[in-house]
């Protein structure tokens, strides 16, 4: 082999390498170290693998922890709610290697490791996958046509219809029953008065969308409902809601036919829609980069595309591991 050819390690051995890092990172014994010093003369790729598996660490180092903050936390969570007997072993965990070990799982697992998730799902009634919308018909006929990566709970019963938004977004046809139908979202309430509209989570509260009729927005249980009306939108957060605005509901609500429209979007908003169609992670490391705005029309099958596309007009890095995790710089 020309001694100028790069070497590509595969999958397998960059998940040792991340694994090695891992333990390296974790007050290693000198049985440890001297047997890492073995793996990595075996082989060339092995090298290569550990050289970028560091690139890969100091790159994701404060994402890495900020995710592994809140899946140990989320986690704790799940297993108290399944009563596992062994619930406070993530307690015990350092916080160096609870990081190490969600940057470690996170990639080599994607979708898998992510408990957040799991404590949505656990609660919820219909669940649609990343990069899946799925369209559910509830017991009063009403339909609820989910975006990708969104939960809901429903419950019928005590006279009125409640729907919960537990994950994602939701867009509602509602049947009229002469039955209150209510959809709960973060701390706010929107009441229907026969109509067609989203509710979306966001950061911090959730926002609304009306295609149709009209709805009754509150920001939490004691705040003055807003009511809004077709081409109306609000966001709400905290027990405030911002004023409400006119919008072109049908470009909003696109992402039904598989488009994400933006105006002036920052890119972080857009990455978190695209991380919602993506059977991974994608973190976006530079704040400066992540406030630049961007718009357009983007098919949301297609998030790597997409991301390829605005890579060539905004000249931001991305470094994939494993298909599983995208960082943007």
């Amino acid at each position: 082999m020309n001694h100028l050819e790069r070497v590509i390690p595969t999958p397998a051995q960059e998940q040792a390498a991340l694994a090695w890092l891992s333990l390296l990172h974790n007050q290693p014994s000198s049985g440890d170290q001297a047997t890492f010093s073995q793996w990595l003369q075996a082989d060339p790729a092995h090298a290569e693998a550990y050289a970028q598996a560091q690139v890969l660490w100091e790159l994701s180092e404060g994402p890495a922890r900020t995710l592994a903050d809140e899946d140990a936390f989320a986690l704790r969570g799940y297993l108290n709610a399944m009563e596992k007997p062994r619930r406070n072993t993530v307690a015990r965990w350092s916080g160096a290697l609870v990081m190490a070990a969600c940057l470690l799982l996170m990639i080599s697992l994607g979708t898998g490791w992510q408990p957040m998730r799991w404590m949505d799902d656990l609660g919820a009634d219909y669940v649609s996958a990343p990069g899946e919308i799925r369209t559910v018909t509830l017991a009063d006929q009403s339909q609820v046509t989910l975006d990708a990566d969104s939960a809901i709970a429903v419950d019928f019963s005590r006279g009125e219809r409640h729907v919960q938004l537990r994950r994602g977004a939701g867009f509602f046809s509602v049947t009229h029953t002469g039955e209150p139908f209510v959809v709960d979202a973060e701390e706010g309430r929107v009441r229907v008065l026969g109509t067609q509209f989203e509710v979306r989570l966001q950061p911090h509260g959730a926002q609304v969308t009306v295609l149709s009729g009209r709805v009754g927005v509150s920001a939490d249980k004691n705040a003055e409902q807003q009511i809004l009306t077709a081409d109306q939108q609000v966001a709400y957060g905290e027990g405030t809601a911002q004023t409400l605005h006119a919008v072109d509901s049908e470009a909003q609500l696109a992402w039904r036919q598989g488009w994400l429209n933006y105006y002036k979007a920052t890119l972080a908003d857009v990455v978190q829609d695209l991380a919602r169609y993506y059977p991974g992670r994608i973190v976006l490391l530079d704040d400066e980069l992540a406030a630049r705005r961007v718009s357009g029309s983007f098919p949301s099958k297609n998030p790597q595309a997409v991301l390829n596309s605005l890579q060539g007009v905004m000249g931001f890095e991305q470094h994939q591991v494993l298909g599983h995790l995208i960082i943007l710089r």
